[in-house]
């Protein structure tokens, strides 16, 4: 997660990482508002995720990442159109690095 967290913020401008242990704490507190934080957000906002066939998510990606954007130092996103896209290209290299890894 953290070689993602690296990679994602090389591709997008609006977002900096200043140092590899930044990128590990980015990881972290990722990691640990999902498994808390994203449950939560996700059964009260049940209705409007169904309305829009789950594109809200990307919502709710985007302010975890705004919440660590602000609780991390040496993490800093641009807005929040920067967040979803951070989100987004995070999820993919993601995905990318798992199955090169497991392959």
């Amino acid at each position: 997660m953290t070689a993602s967290v690296l990679v994602a913020a090389y591709v997008l401008p609006g977002v900096r990482v200043g140092s590899f242990g930044s990128a590990l704490v980015v990881a972290i507190a990722i990691g640990v508002l999902n498994a808390v934080l994203r449950p939560v957000l996700i059964i009260l906002t049940l209705p409007l995720t169904i309305l829009t066939l789950g594109l809200f998510i990307l919502v709710i990606n985007a302010i975890i990442v705004m919440i660590v954007g602000s609780i991390v130092k040496g993490f800093e996103v641009r807005g929040f159109f920067t967040a979803v896209l951070f989100s987004v290209i995070l999820s993919i290299a993601h995905w990318i690095l798992q199955n090169v890894i497991h392959a």
